[in-house]
């Protein structure tokens, strides 16, 4: 195989320049390496693509954005924009995912004069070592939350839980699917034994099917998987395998390391996401059409405002529910408040707006800190994932009291209120989710002389979009699918992601948006790629401007050209649109 070279330009000196030429004609020859000058030069050249904070304000397409990044500056409060600034220059190693640190011989990297490892791995097992270790700990960051709602699943069934399945037609179906007998099962039994079927995925160890992905995957897929021998134990045994065998001297085989990739794909696919869905939308219940208010200028003066960020819904359902509760609307006004709002940051915001009414949606993780940054906010719910340790700075700045509810994401400084490492308090959800609102009307009363910024921009965006709201709106899912082979829809296409510094915040996915819907496309959205969506206003019908003729005229006169499906998770949510894509298109 042919080794990269990794060279620098001046300014990025971050790590010793060993580049040079062999001979004249500039041709390497060394232990059997090539030339990779080309390679090289197109990881300088992304580098160079990185925008600057300067390039963030000039064409991030949300103006509130923008305001927001000025009044940051003006009080001197740094944002992750700052920081991807002083990151430059950019690791190249790092880049180009040729630097290893699995073991304490390393950090070791690959360059012209050292083409392996001590251990004498070579740049492309590392580069695969590198992206197993990162599929597994998506595995196990989506799985981790996933369980908690397995687990609260199961315990409502069992009656140690406080909490009502609200879901009992999504359960009843997924059970039937998943082979369970439901004829005469009271809704707890039934949930019982899809919670135990879910938890078996996500944990087993002993080789068997996988429950979920036999159950829902399509047979031939299943097939193809299978003599790719890429078929998963469960979710918990192939991290579990993943970082055993990019362990020193394990296996030094790069197609090996990559077909373990993609068992842990695949367990990422049918448990971490569509096992975590089928919990929370069996514990929770599917979502409903509604239409919300988006962008910071829907937040509110005088209220007890709390902000909701994470990933997980299951204390987050109870906090509000205690804080739309009579008591504590009483007490905080009580306290000088016109009443309690909430509002959503990342996926628990998102997963709250399209099951509790009035829930407003403000940023995805990047932009967290820009929210915090008006000062409106009197308590901030960090639940668990994506949020950033740097979010207690700001809230200092603005007296903003930060409450953690997940013993695998604590932030120092940050009172806590949550579940324990074991999760034995389950059946204390309530109490803490009082604790939490209570805390909030507290920190409201001392928050009273904090100059609060607020950009006055605001849209209506349309939520709750799912599989069974399409069967409800259409009468079947053929409308669509006639669609597609009329070409009134020429595609379906689902927008997600996390936002990232490496490109103009929100413009890509603002952009891509415009494109499709131009070109009579049918856009799907969740998670964090779907607040600027929001915010700019394609989640409603002010965006048939933008939409071409065949796809309006399908749409109208209520649909917008951007349906809003839900979480990052809910990725599941639009995977069951899988009627369409069956469809012979002509």
């Amino acid at each position: 195989m042919k080794l990269p070279e990794i060279h620098h330009h001046r300014d990025d000196h971050s790590h010793n320049d060993h580049s040079h030429r062999d001979d004249e004609h500039g041709h390497h020859n060394h232990h059997g390496g090539g030339d990779f000058t080309d390679y090289t030069e197109a990881v300088s050249e992304y580098k160079k693509s990185f925008p600057t904070k300067a390039d963030v304000l000039e064409y991030t397409p949300d103006p509130a954005v923008k305001k927001m990044l000025l009044q940051m500056e003006k009080v001197g409060c740094e944002t992750p924009f700052d920081r991807f600034d002083q990151q430059k220059p950019h690791c190249n190693f790092g880049m180009a995912g040729v630097c290893c640190r699995n073991c304490n011989n390393g950090p070791c990297r690959i360059t012209r004069k050292s083409p392996r490892g001590v251990c004498g791995a070579d740049a492309d097992l590392i580069v695969a070592r590198n992206l197993l270790r990162w599929v597994a700990a998506g595995v196990a960051a989506h799985g981790a939350r996933g369980r908690e709602i397995m687990l609260a699943l199961k315990a409502s069934a069992e009656g140690t839980m406080k909490l009502p399945i609200a879901g009992e037609e999504k359960l009843r179906k997924s059970a039937a699917q998943l082979g369970i007998d439901i004829e005469g099962k009271t809704i707890e039994a039934v949930a019982l034994k899809v919670a135990d079927a879910l938890l078996e995925d996500l944990s087993r160890a002993v080789p068997d099917k996988h429950k979920t992905l036999n159950a829902f995957a399509t047979p031939e897929r299943i097939e193809v998987w299978k003599d790719l021998d890429i078929l998963p134990i469960g979710a918990y045994h192939e991290v579990f395998e993943a970082l055993h065998r990019t362990t020193t001297g394990t296996d030094g085989d790069w197609k090996n390391v990559m077909q373990q990739f993609l068992r842990c794909g695949l367990a990422f696919a049918w448990t971490s996401a569509l096992g975590s869905s089928i919990a929370m939308d069996s514990l929770f219940g599917l979502p409903e059409r509604s239409t919300v208010k988006a962008n910071i200028g829907a937040l509110k003066e005088g209220y007890v405002n709390i902000a909701i960020h994470g990933h997980s819904p299951l204390l987050v359902s109870e906090i509000i529910k205690q804080g739309r509760s009579e008591e504590f609307v009483h007490l905080a006004k009580e306290n000088g408040a016109e009443g309690i709002q909430f509002y959503g940051i990342c996926c628990s915001g998102l997963s709250a707006m399209y099951r509790y009414g009035g829930v407003i949606p403000l940023s995805n993780a990047i932009g967290a800190e820009l929210i915090l940054g008006t000062g409106a906010l009197d308590l901030w719910v960090a639940d668990v994932q994506d949020i950033f340790p740097t979010i207690m700075d700001v809230a200092k700045c603005f007296k903003t009291t930060v409450v953690t509810t997940s013993d695998s994401a604590r932030l120092p400084g940050a009172e806590h209120y949550g579940y324990d490492h074991t999760h034995s308090n389950l059946n204390e959800t309530e109490n803490l989710a009082k604790k939490i609102i209570r805390r909030a009307i507290e920190s409201f009363v001392t928050r009273r002389d904090v100059q609060v910024f607020i950009p006055n921009y605001e849209v209506n965006a349309e939520i709750g979009f799912s599989l069974e709201y399409a069967v409800s709106r259409f009468g079947s899912i053929n409308v669509i699918a006639d669609a597609l082979k009329e070409g009134k829809i020429v595609g379906v296409v689902n927008l997600v992601g996390c936002s990232n510094t490496r490109v103009i915040y929100e413009k890509a996915v603002a952009d891509v948006a415009s494109k499709l819907i131009e070109n009579n496309i049918l856009v799907l959205t969740n998670g964090c790629a779907s607040f600027p969506l929001m915010k700019l206003g394609f989640c409603n019908q002010a965006a048939f401007d933008k939409t071409g003729r065949e796809l309006r005229e399908f749409l109208e006169p209520d649909l917008p050209p951007v349906w809003h499906m839900g979480e990052c998770i809910d990725n599941s949510r639009a995977s069951a649109l899988e009627p369409i894509r069956k469809v012979p298109l002509l």
